[in-house]
């Protein structure tokens, strides 16, 4: 159980990556005060737990209303998985999660950039979504689920105390470094978007011979 935990909690924080989002943090966040970074930070991992969360039990039943079935999804979101990797192995962070020149100006100029666009898309996007949907499909027990609901909140525990010491950590790996640990990261998140894509396609082929 523990080594389960432990791998689910290495594979989302791989997939959110929130060192790559110190160096959006820091830019959003130029203007706080010390005090106001802490709230922002504490703002944006209860917002990312409880994004997560929703999806993680509401998820299944979203594809159910839209007659998605799971093996679809776990293409789709090995794709999406994939892609984000691609970007964080070239580099391109911010541009996978959509922050784009227009999205950085607007976010500029909220006040309270907590909920969007640091906790959604930055942190919880398509990919950790569909990783979560897919592991409530396969843990079937309560106490499975229950150790799912643990992963997401030491994952937004990581999330607040990586953005509350992005400032140090900024300063101590500088820009160069923490790219490095996203490209490291980033080939980490496209092995777990193969093998997802593996799962889908496997999962489709044995549903399409049960129909036979």
């Amino acid at each position: 159980m523990l080594v389960a935990f432990l791998s689910a909690i290495a594979a989302l924080i791989s997939v959110v990556n929130p060192l790559g989002a110190i160096p959006i943090y820091l830019a959003m966040t130029s203007d706080e005060t010390a005090q106001e970074r802490k709230q922002t930070a504490f703002r944006t991992s209860t917002y990312f737990f409880a994004i997560l969360i929703i999806f993680f039990f509401a998820g299944v039943y979203i594809l159910n209303f839209f007659g998605i079935s799971i093996s679809a999804m776990r293409i789709a979101g090995g794709i999406v998985i994939f892609q984000s990797g691609f970007s964080l192995l070239s580099g391109e962070f911010s541009q996978s999660r959509g922050m784009n020149k227009k999205v950085k100006a607007e976010a500029m100029e909220k006040e309270d950039i907590s909920f969007s666009p640091m906790a959604m898309p930055i942190l919880s996007g398509p990919g950790s979504i569909s990783l979560l949907i897919s592991w409530y499909t396969v843990n079937d027990a309560w106490q499975d689920k229950l150790m799912i609901c643990g992963v997401v909140f030491v994952s937004a525990f990581l999330v607040f105390i990586t953005l509350r010491a992005a400032p140090l950590l900024f300063k101590a790996l500088g820009r160069s470094g923490l790219k490095a640990i996203s490209r490291i990261m980033g080939f980490i998140v496209m092995t777990i978007a193969v093998q997802y894509v593996i799962s889908g396609v496997y999962e489709l082929v044995i549903s399409f011979r049960a129909l036979e």
